[in-house]
């Protein structure tokens, strides 16, 4: 099974992405759906991701939590500096130094970041261990580190077992 199937939630994943992107529930969209998934789990294959299991599913909603309510914080600051032009704001870039190594914990944290509107993810320093970010508005430096460092880093570690 897992020689057709290796990855079984992708394969999964893209044969319901493509039904629900064609609308169309027809035998042959189903057929074709399918080939597209069974096919990109065999690409999935090939590229031979390194598997880790993820545990501790109470900080993983936590972590969804805090970056959900982090997000819609956001949101509101966002339109509050672009649409009302309230007050004025000062927008930088700054490092955050991270002790992350593991690819998965940092491509969540990149998504993160870059998920949340007025904040990017710029670029990541694997050997000094920095992140570049650039803030909509940069007005506390050491409290976007402290944010970044104990709302995400920390749990990330706990959940990749750092």
């Amino acid at each position: 099974m897992r020689r057709w199937f290796p990855h079984p939630l992708i394969t999964g994943g893209l044969f319901v992405m493509w039904l629900l992107l064609t609308q169309s529930f027809s035998p042959g969209q189903i057929l074709l759906g399918a080939a597209v998934a069974v096919l990109g789990g065999g690409v999935m294959n090939a590229l031979r991701p390194e598997r880790h299991r993820v545990a501790r599913l109470r900080v993983i909603v936590a972590l969804a939590c805090a970056v959900l309510a982090d997000v819609l914080r956001s949101n509101f600051a966002v339109a509050a500096i672009v649409v009302a032009r309230r007050r004025p704001y000062t927008s930088g870039f700054m490092s955050v130094p991270i002790a992350l190594t593991n690819r998965h914990a940092l491509a969540v944290l990149a998504i993160i970041i870059t998920a949340t509107p007025g904040t990017m993810w710029v670029e990541f320093d694997r050997r000094q261990g920095m992140l570049l970010i650039h803030v909509l508005d940069l007005v506390d430096e050491e409290r976007w580190v402290r944010v970044i460092k104990q709302r995400y880093e920390a749990r990330l570690i706990e959940i990749f077992g750092e």
